[in-house]
């Protein structure tokens, strides 16, 4: 008997399960996961695991939120971008200025026409100072020409140069995505610079613990459309692994469930990602999944990712009152049930002046060694401080401000990370959950609301009640699953976009709710709405207990939590294929004269069908070499293609564009025993 073992890091849970051959679950464990030094909790759920059954694994997949929750939350590693022939208004557009900073950003001469014809020569000189100022100071060069996916030349050289002058990793725009869009595609690009240090300290801190428990099987991990790669692929291309966690989420959810059709939903502690599954698959997004407020060119599966989770922090907005997210905190009664010593504290501010500094403690996240060596003497300071353990932010303000404000920009780069009010304190309170200190969920919520009323005005509860602002807490993450349900069934329909589903999901989220505001009204109502009637709500991950119950009461859906539905991501982690696609671009630039859009750059015939065959022939022998590279056993190739043509009665039949896709898809190698 050989076994398959799925393995889940999340930003509060890192999960363990393993199956047998016909892929049923034999074990399962859960670990807090351990930001710092990752081997702890991974090693923690593993050595839940019956270890005769360890010693039987054929294959080892891992999936992860951490890409997630990064690009959601607007944190990652410091990275250089060199953006070739792109003008301000293209940088504008891209947001890199608000993802990177002004800073990151280096612009120069360069690019290519829609043709794949130069339009302006690399400054060679400009290129080699830009390199060597910013090599010493980030983790990855990402590079991006203007139609760099129509002739990639000066994408290529400036990689050539980053190589032979400092040994930092660098990716181009053209190797990852294929469509046009310069702006989105210098976005992706820096996005995947930004995590190859997050993957990379994940995969070593995996290949690790295995190493010290003897497991010796291929190590996979699971891509933003499901599908498996090995370890040393997602280190090339880390944007692929951007809706991991989610992605294996969907799958783990249709394995437990065993529906066909369904809206799966997981919550996660800093995420909740949605999906609507069709014949047992989830839909793919082509032209990139919706993660937080970015659109990275990424084939994923097509989820709606929010900032909202177990470990959200509950604060107040100005317009908006209560909000929840997107920023994650350390939940009060996790952080007690680690530093048992901060209840004392706790206890003590329940009975002060409210400020904003209360139930706000600091301490280390990750560490980020391109970020380590840029901070300041006072941030290093700061950084030496937290290695003792958590500091009382309140104490820190009175004794020491530099400390204090040093710890905040020592969080705002995502080394460190602060204490809060989270939906996780307040299912502590009311019952929901019992994992760790009640006693802290309880100082927490009497405290926050002490905070929310005489600082911000908001609410109007009882002095030293936890009761009822927890409630309000609950009842709010509820009302917002159910707008976000909402948002991405609208979405989902193709009706509308983001934006437009985001303002009519308010109003609609309010008829949909008849039954918990107003239960006892019988009277026949002109119009009434239901969400999703006929599709069960298939609910995973570990709060989903605590809300989806009265989720689906509220829009009279039927609701489905399958067993290990709490690990329901580490077991989608083992159950996907390997599967590479490439695209290739056909046009028509001139009348009868089709052009072949490739990596060595364009090529042009006098025939549409000969061209057609080219680029099947060179995206066939692309896709299965990439499939073979990243773990595939064998594969097959499949071919798709998407034309943009007219047939009228003035113009004939005219050819503009064609799209040729090929698809090689295998089962991962396994060990042989």
């Amino acid at each position: 008997m050989v076994y398959f073992l799925g393995i889940d890091t999340g930003g509060t849970f890192t999960d363990a399960v393993l199956l047998d051959a016909n892929r049923k679950i034999v074990a399962s464990a859960k670990s807090l996961t351990t930001r710092f030094d990752l081997t702890l909790g991974i090693g923690a759920s593993l050595d839940k695991l019956p270890k005769a059954l360890l010693s039987r694994v054929a294959l080892v997949s891992l999936s992860t939120t951490l890409t997630t929750n990064s690009v959601v939350e607007g944190k990652g590693s410091p990275v250089c971008v060199l953006l070739a022939g792109y003008d301000p208004p293209q940088i504008k557009a891209s947001g890199l200025v608000d993802l990177l900073g002004s800073e990151a950003i280096v612009s120069l001469p360069g690019g290519h026409d829609a043709g794949g014809a130069p339009v302006q020569a690399l400054d060679e000189a400009a290129s080699h100072a830009a390199i060597l100022q910013h090599a010493p100071r980030v983790s990855a060069f990402a590079i991006s020409a203007s139609f760099g996916v129509r002739n990639p030349a000066h994408e290529l050289q400036l990689r050539a140069w980053v190589q032979a002058l400092c040994d930092k990793p660098v990716t181009c725009g053209h190797e990852l995505a294929s469509s046009l869009g310069a702006p989105r595609r210098a976005m992706t690009v820096a996005l995947n610079a930004r995590m190859i240090s997050h993957v990379k300290a994940l995969i070593d801190s995996v290949k690790h613990t295995l190493q010290a428990r003897h497991i010796d099987a291929p190590l996979m991990m699971v891509k933003g459309d499901g599908t498996l790669i090995n370890v040393a692929s997602a280190l090339k291309r880390p944007v692929g692994t951007v809706l991991s966690g989610p992605a294996a989420s969907v799958l783990g959810a249709c394995a437990l469930s065993g529906l066909e059709h369904a809206i799966v939903a997981d919550m996660g502690g800093t995420t909740t990602d949605i999906a609507v599954v069709r014949h047992g698959r989830p839909e793919l997004s082509f032209d990139g999944a919706m993660i937080g407020k970015w659109r990275p060119m990424v084939e994923a599966v097509k989820v709606y990712a929010i900032g909202l989770g177990g470990d959200s922090e509950v604060r107040f907005q100005g317009g908006e009152g209560l909000v929840i997210g997107p920023r994650r905190v350390v939940p009060l009664s996790l952080l007690a049930h680690e530093h048992p010593q901060v209840l004392a504290t706790l206890e003590r501010q329940q009975n002060e002046t409210p400020h904003a500094s209360q139930i706000r403690f600091a301490q280390r996240l990750q560490a980020d060694e391109a970020m380590l060596a840029r901070l300041a003497d006072d941030e290093l300071r700061a950084w030496e401080r937290l290695a003792g353990g958590p500091i009382d932010l309140e104490r820190a303000n009175i004794e020491d401000r530099g400390l204090s404000r040093a710890i905040a920009r020592l969080e705002r780069k995502g080394l460190a990370i602060y204490s809060g009010f989270t939906p996780s304190d307040a299912a502590h309170v009311l019952g929901l959950s019992a994992h760790w200190s009640t006693d802290a969920a309880v100082f927490g919520a009497r405290i926050w609301a002490r905070q929310m009323r005489h600082l911000y005005g908001l609410g109007t509860w009882v002095l030293g009640d936890a009761q009822a602002p927890a409630r309000q807490v609950v009842d709010k993450v509820t009302d917002t699953i159910c707008q976000k349900l909402i948002e991405a069934g609208l979405n989902d329909a193709g009706h509308m976009n983001e934006g437009n589903a985001s303002k009519m999901a308010t109003l609609l989220t309010q008829m949909a709710l008849y039954r918990r505001s107003a239960p006892l009204v019988q009277s026949a109502s002109v119009f009434k709405l239901q969400f999703a009637p006929d599709v069960p709500l298939v609910a995973v991950g570990a709060p989903a207990a605590s809300y989806y119950p009265e989720v689906a009461r509220g829009l009279g859906v039927q609701l489905r939590m399958p067993e290990f539905a709490d690990v329901a991501n580490a077991v989608g982690a083992v159950l996907g294929q390997v599967s590479q696609r490439v695209h290739l671009t056909v046009s028509q630039p001139v009348r009868g004269v089709f052009r072949v859009f490739t990596a060595a750059g364009p090529r042009d015939f006098d025939a549409l069908a000969p061209a057609i065959h080219h680029a099947q022939q060179l995206a066939a022998r692309d896709a299965e070499a990439r499939a073979l590279e990243a773990g595939a056993s064998g594969v097959c190739v499949e071919f798709s293609q998407e034309d943009n043509k007219v047939n009228n009665d003035i113009d004939g039949n005219i050819f503009f564009e064609a799209r040729v896709t090929a698809t090689a898809s295998g089962p991962p190698t396994t060990k042989k025993f």
